[in-house]
C-alpha cells in the first residue's frame, strides 16, 4: 500500500512540474507574441498622417518608457536596411552636445525616427536654421523641439563670463537669456541651481524666438499649423523631459 502511495505521489509531482513548465512556456510565448519588434522605419504615409501634437504625444510616451526602463525592442540591422531607400523622420530636435543627454534614447526613438542637431547650449545659427528648414520643408518633419537640460555647462559658462577661443563667441549667444532672467529673485550665480534653471529655460525660449525670426520658411509653416516649434527641459536626475 505504501509503495502504491509513493508511486502515486511521484507521478502527481511530475505532472505538477510538467504543468508549471507548460504554463511558463505558454507565458513566455505569449510575451514574445505581444512584444512587437520594430523592423521598419517611419514611412512617408505614416509621416504624412502625423500632426505636430501627435508627434509631441509620441515623444512624451517614449520618454515615459525610457524613465521606466521599458524601451521598445528594435531589430537595428533590419532598420538599417529599411532606411537605405529614404527617410521620413517625425521631428527635428535641437539639443546641447552634453554626453549625458542621449536624445534618441531618452525619447525611445530609433533609426529613421528623428533628425537631431546638437550645439553647446542648444543655440541656433545659420547652419542649424538651414538644417531645420530641410527637416521640415523638404523632408516633412512635423515638429521642431528645442531641448535644454539641467546643469548645462554652456549656460553656466555664460553666467560666469568665461572667455576662451571660439567658446567666447558661442557663449555670447546665451547672454540675452541671462538678461531675460534679471528679474529672478535670489542669488544670480552658478551656485544657485534654481537661477541656472531659469537661465536654461529662458535660453530655450530665446532659441525658439530666434528660429521664428531667422527663418521665414519655418515661421510660415508654424503659422499654417504644418509644424510646431516647442521647448523642453531634460532632468539629469530623473531622465524626465518636461515640455513647455
Amino acid at each position: 500500500m505504501r509503495k502504491v502511495f509513493f508511486v502515486f505521489a511521484v507521478m502527481t509531482a511530475m505532472m505538477s512540474c510538467q504543468n508549471i513548465s507548460t504554463d511558463e512556456k505558454q507565458k513566455a510565448e505569449n510575451a514574445q507574441e505581444t512584444t512587437a519588434i520594430q523592423t521598419k522605419i517611419v514611412s512617408t504615409d505614416q509621416q504624412q498622417a502625423l500632426s505636430p501634437d501627435l508627434v509631441i504625444q509620441d515623444l512624451k510616451e517614449g520618454n515615459s518608457r525610457f524613465v521606466n526602463n521599458g524601451l521598445s525592442a528594435r531589430d537595428n540591422q533590419a532598420l538599417v536596411k529599411d532606411a537605405v531607400s529614404g527617410q521620413y523622420p517625425k521631428a527635428i530636435i535641437l539639443s546641447c552636445i552634453d554626453s549625458r543627454v542621449p536624445v534618441e534614447e531618452i525619447f525611445d526613438q530609433g533609426i529613421g525616427d528623428l533628425f537631431v542637431g546638437r550645439l553647446a547650449g542648444n543655440i541656433v545659427n545659420e547652419d542649424m536654421l538651414g538644417s531645420m528648414e530641410y527637416s521640415c520643408k523638404v523632408a516633412g518633419s512635423k515638429l521642431i523641439l528645442v531641448m535644454g537640460h539641467e546643469s548645462c555647462g554652456a549656460v553656466k559658462a555664460a553666467i560666469d563670463e568665461v572667455e576662451l577661443g571660439n567658446i567666447t563667441g558661442l557663449l555670447s549667444k546665451i547672454e540675452p537669456a541671462i538678461k531675460m532672467s534679471e528679474g529672478f529673485e535670489g542669488e544670480h550665480s552658478t551656485k544657485n541651481a534654481k537661477y541656472v534653471d531659469q537661465v536654461i529655460t529662458n535660453n530655450v525660449r530665446l532659441t525658439i524666438e530666434q528660429i521664428r525670426e531667422g527663418s521665414p520658411i519655418l515661421k510660415e509653416m508654424e503659422d499654417k499649423g504644418e509644424i510646431k516649434i516647442v521647448g523642453a527641459y531634460y532632468s539629469l536626475h530623473s531622465g524626465e523631459v518636461s515640455f513647455f
